[in-house]
């Protein structure tokens, strides 16, 4: 009677401990949360690093945006071939997957904040020994199970799913704007490229010009000498300012040759470029653009919002790790039908179901768990030192696109100067060797030099139009071919 009493006792106390089991789990739960969660201070860049100027020869005037590539590149070729190489270049493809890739590891983490249910049949078929099931004699028996639960439930009291779930959208918004930044860089390669193949074709087409033209006087030299009128002296120094403009155009030829490989390359063709490109000076690529207010590269530049991402997905990190001090709380539950023949598991009576709350507390781990958080929070420290890296390397960007078209523009404008003076020289040596008042020599240094001073201009030309791209591509102009920025 005592053992019936006692067993009664247990069983009212087991069925008080499991009725009222998940209640406590959850006051320990809000407890601990309300006792132990902490909030992470999330660090951003020193307003010590915004400048209130690009530098001393910034424009006067503002404006909130650049504008899109499609309407600042103004030179027809030049645009078609952005639009191929935006659509054909390898590396710009390998970015748009990581892209994708990035999309995809958020979408499975995402889903670690719902329960997962899935459907299960089981049949199993087992022999018990007559020693162990107590009736003396072995029994075989049938099992049929049909039901569906969840696995495993995370219930997240300590926001550790949340904050590996927001780590990998933020993951996702950084590997977009790190798309965005390469096909801004794409696009700068693409100009650039197109500028030297057009200061090479326009160098090129000055040198075939002084090699005709100083064929022709190689002509009339030859046949001065051959009627004694001339020495071989200057003889001999014309055919050296004749074969000066021959290597020149060989060079030169190389150069577009190397050049137009390289196109080739960013365009991700497989077949040769080829276009013609129109005068550096007479025909700009580019339009105008307004440098706007420093603090604009915060909101305009990729790769500062790819930096800025990468930080906020830091501090979440260090959230999870925090997070898995705590203990955790899982469900598992199963709903179904269970009988001992297959055509019972419709019958009434043949509902079965299970439901099992667990909670785990890490006790020892041998320090893993602060190791976890020292790196987590190590590596948030390098995440603020390159996102303020990053801001830098912006600002210089722009000051030093600026500074480069400032000065670019007093070197032409002194280019052309003395062009004109040497053109004058030039044109009195001539005049004096023909009059005898002075050697060949003369003629030979002008002509060098006038021949070097115009291919500077062109030179200088180039690079004045590649600081306006730089500006353009500094300031964070718009690529216009990135992806949806909607939540994945």
């Amino acid at each position: 009677m005592m053992t019936e009493t006692r067993s009664v006792q247990i069983k009212g106390l087991a069925r008080w401990f499991w009725s009222h089991w998940l209640k406590f789990s959850l006051l320990l739960s809000l407890g601990f949360v309300a006792g132990c969660q902490t909030t992470i201070e999330k660090k951003s860049a020193s307003k010590e690093l915004i400048p209130s100027t690009y530098g001393e020869n910034q424009s006067s005037e503002t404006n909130r945006s650049v504008g899109t590539w499609q309407d600042f590149v103004i030179e027809p070729t030049l645009k078609k071939l952005i639009a191929e190489a935006i659509t054909h270049n390898r590396d710009l493809r390998l970015a748009t997957l990581r892209v994708a890739e990035a999309r995809a590891a958020y979408g499975i983490q995402k889903t670690d904040k719902l329960p997962t249910l899935s459907a299960q049949a089981d049949f199993i078929r087992a022999g018990t020994p007559g020693d162990v099931n107590g009736t003396g004699r072995r029994i075989t028996a049938n099992q049929y199970t049909l039901g569906i639960g969840f696995n495993r439930w995370e219930i997240d009291f300590w926001g550790r799913v949340q904050n590996l779930n927001e780590a990998a959208l933020e993951n996702y918004w950084a590997s977009e704007a790190t798309q965005r930044a390469a096909t801004l860089s794409l696009i700068a390669q693409i100009s650039q490229g197109y500028l030297l193949l057009a200061e090479s074709d326009e160098r090129l087409a000055l040198a075939k010009r002084a090699v005709i033209s100083r064929e022709e006087s190689l002509r009339i030299m030859r046949r001065r000498f051959e009627e004694g009128a001339i020495s071989k002296l200057d003889l001999t120094q014309a055919e050296m300012l004749s074969q000066q403009a021959q290597i020149l155009v060989t060079q030169l030829e190389q150069n577009r040759a190397q050049q137009i490989q390289a196109l080739t390359l960013l365009l991700g063709r497989s077949a040769s470029v080829t276009l013609e490109t129109q005068r550096l000076d007479s025909h700009p690529p580019f339009g105008e653009i307004k440098t706007g207010i420093p603090a604009d590269l915060l909101t305009h530049r990729p790769d500062i919002q790819a930096a800025e991402h990468t930080l906020a997905a830091a501090h979440a990190n260090i959230g999870a790790a925090r997070a898995a001090f705590f203990p955790r709380i899982a469900l598992t539950s199963n709903i179904g039908t269970a009988s001992a023949e297959l055509d019972g598991l419709l019958k009434s009576g043949s509902l079965a179901w299970n439901f099992s709350p667990s909670i785990s507390l890490p006790i020892f781990d041998g320090g893993r768990l602060q190791a976890s958080l020292d790196l987590a929070e190590i590596r948030r420290d390098a995440a603020i030192a390159y996102y303020e890296q990053t801001i830098q390397s912006a600002f210089r960007d722009v000051a030093d696109a600026l500074t480069a078209q400032y000065w670019l523009k007093i070197q032409i404008k002194n280019l052309d100067a003395t062009i004109a003076a040497q053109t004058e020289r030039t044109r009195l040596a001539h005049l004096r060797y023909e009059n005898g008042a002075a050697r060949y020599l003369e003629v030979l240094d002008a002509e060098r030099e006038l021949l070097a001073i115009r291919q500077e201009r062109i030179q200088i030309q180039r690079a004045l139009w590649a600081s306006q791209m730089a500006l353009y591509i500094a300031l964070g102009g718009d690529s216009s071919t990135q992806l949806s920025s909607s939540s994945p």
